[in-house]
């Protein structure tokens, strides 16, 4: 219950009061004193209540009365503790019964000494009570709600356990200075990273302190501290953000960022990133490196060509553009994972006849690669250069118990005098390179002004022949063949020709190859077979028809349907069909061309192995894959007059009686070598000697006046 406030009464009666007697100036005194008690009490922040030796309530203060929320008409001074208790519990701010608060509460009351304890209320308040016991018996108790200080201090509790919480689970390593630049923060990631311990870097170090240890420690091999130091106050003076990459002793590298704070200080974390730098290193290697040789790419070598170009003093430079020759055979023979193999050991070999450090190798794709010659000397030492890539490229590749051979052409341009900028350079170095392997193989090439007329040339020639069939501009010559034994013509090779209406009777030699790069040569290979077959349907039932086929038709998938289709239209027979395969075909062992020429065979068509002798691993594909024909090339026939020619022709055709292979000379021109091979067994030859390449009307009647003949003989 509040304290009675004394009223002091009007002036009147102050003067009055100065005119009592003594016994009235006591009691005047008294209740000075009381409205200053009772105004001290009031005004107190906190719940007071007194109680005499009996446990009756002497006094309370309004705050007593509302931090318990009780009813100030019960508060009078002589109700007992326990009734008060009682009073609590029945308007539900005690959680416990009466006499369980009494029995936690008479021991402090009863204490000779002060005491303090908290009790929490049933709405969840946290009152803090004192208990002062009294001289005369009884106490005085003081109570304070301290809720909102409790709460906010586990509130403050739970932060530091979130704190340490994230800073003992952080990826990072972290460390915090304060503004006088002393540690006063450090994680276990930092020491886990450094492989440091607490005492390395114990709380107040400085950063200064802190460089210097991990150089004593061997963690950093070099490291300018004044520097690092300088960096961190220019930072901190600009209240910016400054990370760095720190490159440790065992090939880690950090990645250490310090960040200013507000009131002074700053944060420094610490990732390891080694992983994502070395990853990022590869993803830059690989933007500028060919994968399969790890060679530089075409964008690296342009970027290392516009270098040299642009420095001030340019030193006399040779660029080389270089292309593989029989590479594609190589490929399509043995199959692309030791195309790759080829690819990675030509890459070496290059390498290796680089001579300064300056030289660039680059492929730019496929069988494509290209050189940068520094300080070439002129003409003679891109020459010297080209000669020992010939070499070095040309000699056999050895893998798996296979023998590999490719060889390379080139073509040079040079600086300053072929060009001045990249773009001409290469450009200038491709046209050289493409007259080179005009002209034949393991050749090379310098720019010479006019060549760019060849190129387009050249281009132009695969834009008509891409429109000639169409245009229905090819035809098909036959070359009669020779059973030498009898003297009979037994049938006739299909060879291609293009009549162009610009160009007039282009030679195969000029297109045929044209059309390979092209593609073009499935479709006319196809188009060449269809004719064939019909030409051949009106002949005598006796008489063969020859077709060459080319690699790319077999490999394309659809080629034994095309040879279905073609016997089907016309109504030739199977085994009047020859298709002339060359090595590079046979040199291809894989499942689809197999089973093409397996199939094939299997329909009754005689497969025939073109140019016999000109290739690297003859005796092994006839192993391998039995061919019912082996032409022995013209070349052979040529040289037939000497000595060591005529001797592996004639074991050639040996070879063939002990197989069972029919035999087939090409290019027989003269008597004398229809005779040798007469006598050597040879059982057919092709030649001008026998005829020459004719028009389908005229082979056929050349045909049926040669039945004719036998039929009246």
């Amino acid at each position: 219950m509040p304290v009675a406030h004394v009223k002091t009464g009007s002036a009147a009666s102050r003067r009055k009061a100065t005119r009592a007697g003594p016994a009235e100036r006591i009691a005047q005194e008294l209740r000075a004193q009381n409205e200053r008690f009772s105004a001290a009490v009031e005004n107190m922040s906190h719940g007071l209540c007194m109680f005499d030796a009996e446990e009756r309530m002497i006094i309370c203060n309004r705050n007593y009365i509302d931090l318990f929320r009780l009813d100030a008409k019960v508060m009078k001074p002589g109700i007992r503790f326990f009734d008060i208790l009682q009073h609590s519990v029945d308007i539900g701010i005690a959680s416990q019964s009466a006499e369980e608060l009494y029995a936690v509460r008479k021991p402090y009351i009863d204490g000779a000494k002060p005491s303090t304890y908290e009790e929490t209320l049933a709405d969840g308040r946290i009152i803090v009570i004192s208990h002062r016991p009294l001289a005369s018996g009884g106490w005085v108790s003081i109570y304070e709600d301290v809720t909102v200080q409790r709460r906010a201090e586990e509130e403050l509790k739970e932060q530091h356990r979130r704190f340490d919480a994230a800073l003992a689970n952080m990826s990072q390593g972290l460390l915090m200075y304060d503004a006088d630049g002393k540690m006063i923060v450090r994680n276990q990631r930092f020491l886990e990273l450094y492989h440091a311990t607490a005492a390395d870097f114990p709380f107040g170090t400085t950063h200064r302190d802190a460089l210097e240890r991990l150089l004593e420690l061997g963690i950093y091999t070099k490291i300018d501290v004044d520097s690092e130091v300088a960096k961190t106050a220019a930072c901190l003076q600009a209240g910016k953000m400054h990370s760095t990459y720190r490159y440790l002793a065992d090939g880690r590298t950090f990645l250490v960022v310090r960040q200013p704070m507000s009131g002074g200080g700053w944060v420094v974390t610490f990732d390891d990133v080694t992983e994502r730098r070395r990853a990022e290193e590869r993803m830059t290697h690989l933007a500028h490196h060919d994968t399969l040789t790890n060679l530089p790419n075409r964008s690296m070598f342009r970027e290392r060509l516009d270098q040299a170009l642009s420095e001030a003093k340019i030193a006399p430079l040779a660029i080389f553009s270089l292309d593989l020759d029989r590479f594609k055979a190589v490929n399509d023979t043995f199959g692309h994972p030791a195309g790759d193999w080829l690819l990675r050991c030509v890459a070496e070999r290059l390498r290796r006849c680089l001579r300064s450090e300056k030289d660039v190798v680059a492929r730019f794709g496929g069988d494509e690669f290209a050189i940068i010659q520094s300080n070439a000397r002129g003409a003679a030492d891109a020459e010297k250069l080209a000669k020992r890539i010939i070499e070095v490229i040309g000699k056999p590749y050895r893998d798996k118990g296979r023998e590999m051979h490719v060889g390379v052409s080139l073509g040079i341009a040079l600086y300053p005098g072929d060009g001045q900028d990249a773009d001409t350079l290469l450009t200038n170095a491709d046209m050289a390179l493409y007259r080179g392997k005009s002209e034949g193989r393991n050749i090379y090439r310098f720019f010479e002004p006019g060549m760019d007329a060849m190129v387009r040339e050249r281009r132009a020639l695969e834009a008509d022949l891409e429109a000639a069939l169409p245009r229905r501009e090819f035809e098909l010559d036959f070359q009669p063949i020779l059973d030498i034994a009898s003297s009979d013509i037994v049938g006739a090779e299909a060879l291609m020709r293009w009549r162009s209406p610009s160009r007039g009777l282009v030679p195969p030699d000029d297109f045929i190859a044209a059309a390979e790069e092209t593609g073009l040569i499935v479709q006319l290979g196809d188009w060449a077979l269809r004719k064939a077959c019909g030409v051949a349907a009106g002949w005598p039932r006796d008489m063969r028809m020859a077709v060459n086929v080319s690699a790319a038709q077999i490999k394309s998938g659809g080629f034994a349907r095309s040879v279905i289709a073609a016997l089907a239209f016309s109504g030739m027979p199977a085994n009047r069909l020859e298709l002339e395969i060359t090595e590079t075909v046979m040199m291809d062992e894989s499942e689809t061309v197999l089973r093409t020429l397996g199939q094939l065979r299997g329909l009754g068509v005689r497969i025939a192995l073109d140019d016999f002798g000109t290739g690297y691993s003859s005796l092994g594909y006839l192993r391998r894959f039995p061919v019912d024909k082996i032409k022995i090339d013209r070349s052979f026939i040529r040289d037939l007059d000497k000595r060591d020619t005529a001797a592996i022709v004639r074991t050639v055709i040996r070879l063939g009686a002990e197989l069972g292979i029919t035999v087939t000379a090409e290019g027989v021109e003269t008597e004398a070598q229809l005779e040798m091979l007469r006598k050597a067994g040879c059982g057919e030859a092709q030649g001008f000697l026998i005829g020459v390449p004719a028009k389908a009307s005229e082979t056929s009647r050349l045909l049926r006046s040669q039945e004719k003949l036998r039929q009246s003989g």
